[in-house]
């Protein structure tokens, strides 16, 4: 087998590798897709807790070519996506069903290698079946959904309502498509890019503002009448837009800060606001119990990912992928590890 290998930050190399075969409770997948995302560049660049030498790659979906013993699930040909996520199950968090919250998380891609490689060993109860319908890379997007189907549940978003989200990469064209579901009336979007701006305004966004030659807060004055947003979604994950959130949302208005900014970061925050305006700001991690959703969604057709991938790469493109997601040129990177360089 092939795979990506993150020697250290900022180290990548090809390498071939033994094809590993599954113990009890493990399956083998011969990898058709792999999304990069933003972990998979902070990690290359050595700004995410990882283990190296590590293969990256969360996001996947494949074919199961081995089963260990007591996988009565799974069977050899089946397509499957990979939840990533992998819980102790033990702990006060797991045993109170906040699993995403574990002490002792451990992930695919993260702590153990992942998608970056024609071939990922996996705990078979993270595979979910896909219908051999859905093409790879559009099921290689159930785990971003999964994230953000989560995200819209800690919004508690409501049919009617006014939503207006910040960022309009892929994870904000996803929870934009996800709101409309939902029911929100009305939707404005913030994106400096203007091919992003053009793809929010076809997937539904009643307005879009570019924020580098527009003032936000006026289109959300304007739009409301004064009153501000129900739902304001941050899907940036840097401290001028989580501070711009805050000041976005309307009396008894919800802040979801879905973008992961650095650890550092701090942004003002009124108590007196919060309390008079009874404002609620709450945050989204990961993906507890949504990624059987997410699927569903995305079988369903009702939720557009295929048209979110910009490019297909080879496996010996990765560094090239991180790049283009770095720069803001992509929307989404799939990889294709059985594809020829």
């Amino acid at each position: 087998m092939r795979a990506a290998v993150f020697a250290n930050p900022g180290a990548c190399q090809i390498v071939e590798r033994e094809l590993p075969m599954p113990a009890e409770r493990q399956a083998l997948i011969r990898v058709e897709a792999c999304g990069v995302c933003g972990t998979d560049a902070h990690i290359y660049r050595g700004e995410f807790p990882a283990r190296f030498p590590l293969v990256a790659g969360h996001e996947f979906a494949g074919v199961v070519e081995e089963i260990g013993v007591d996988v009565p699930y799974l069977r050899p040909g089946d397509h499957v996506t990979i939840d990533p996520n992998i819980p102790c199950g033990a702990c006060r968090a797991c045993r109170r069903g906040l699993t995403h919250l574990c002490r002792h998380l451990s992930a695919v891609g993260v702590t153990q290698d992942g998608g970056f490689a024609t071939h990922c060993l996996v705990p078979a109860p993270q595979c979910h079946k896909v219908s051999d319908g859905v093409p790879f890379g559009v099921a290689a997007m159930a785990e971003p959904v999964a994230c953000c189907v989560h995200g819209i549940d800690r919004a508690n978003l409501h049919a009617g309502e006014i939503v207006v989200l910040i960022g309009a990469g892929t994870i904000g064209l996803i929870l934009l498509q996800l709101a409309l579901l939902q029911g929100a009336a009305t939707t404005i979007v913030s994106e400096p890019s203007p091919e992003k701006r053009r793809e929010a305004e076809r997937l539904g966004a009643f307005r879009t503002v570019d924020p580098t030659s527009e003032e936000l807060q006026e289109s959300v004055t304007q739009v409301t009448q004064g009153w501000g947003a129900d739902v304001v979604i941050e899907c940036v994950g840097s401290q001028q837009t989580a501070q711009q959130a805050l000041e976005l949302a309307s009396d008894g208005g919800r802040v979801l800060l879905f973008g992961v900014a650095p650890e550092t970061a701090r942004i003002a925050l009124s108590p007196f606001a919060v309390y008079r305006k009874e404002i609620c700001v709450t945050g989204s991690f990961t993906n507890p119990f949504t990624h059987g959703r997410a699927l569903a969604l995305i079988s369903s057709g009702r939720l557009q990912v295929d048209q979110l991938i910009s490019h297909r790469l080879a496996l010996d493109e990765v560094v090239r992928g991180i790049e283009l997601l770095e720069s803001g040129r992509a929307t989404k990177v799939i990889l294709e590890p059985q594809r020829a360089g």
